[in-house]
């Protein structure tokens, strides 16, 4: 079973920075994609940042030019560098992995981590 693990996360003055750290139980090169996903109460999980492991990265408008994905295969880890943070990054932050088996695709999902902005 595929575990993955975030760490990082916090409380933070807006326009500081923090650095979200997923780790995967397994060999990350298995999955198509990996990603950071966030979500407020009341509010359905977004999609922060994706990184594939062939193709460009994808970033939400909302972090574009603060956030970046970075994925270390020889780590096994899939990180997110959060900088010039705001109150409404406040949330939990999902690490998902994406793995494609045929025409079948699992989804893992780590445990979250709250991130919090404010003064």
């Amino acid at each position: 079973q595929v575990q993955l693990v975030e760490s990082g996360g916090g409380l933070v003055q807006p326009g500081g920075s923090l650095r979200l750290s997923c780790a995967a139980s397994t060999n990350i090169f298995l999955f198509e994609v990996m990603a950071w996903y966030r979500q407020t109460p009341g509010k359905q999980r977004e999609l922060v940042a994706a990184h594939p492991r062939v193709g460009s990265r994808k970033y939400a408008d909302s972090v574009k030019g603060r956030f970046t994905i970075s994925r270390d295969t020889a780590k096994n880890t899939v990180d997110l560098q959060m900088n010039s943070l705001k109150p409404e990054d406040t949330a939990v932050y999902y690490c998902k992995a994406e793995r494609v088996i045929g025409t079948a695709t699992d989804n893992y999902w780590g445990q979250g981590t709250q991130v919090t902005v404010s003064s």
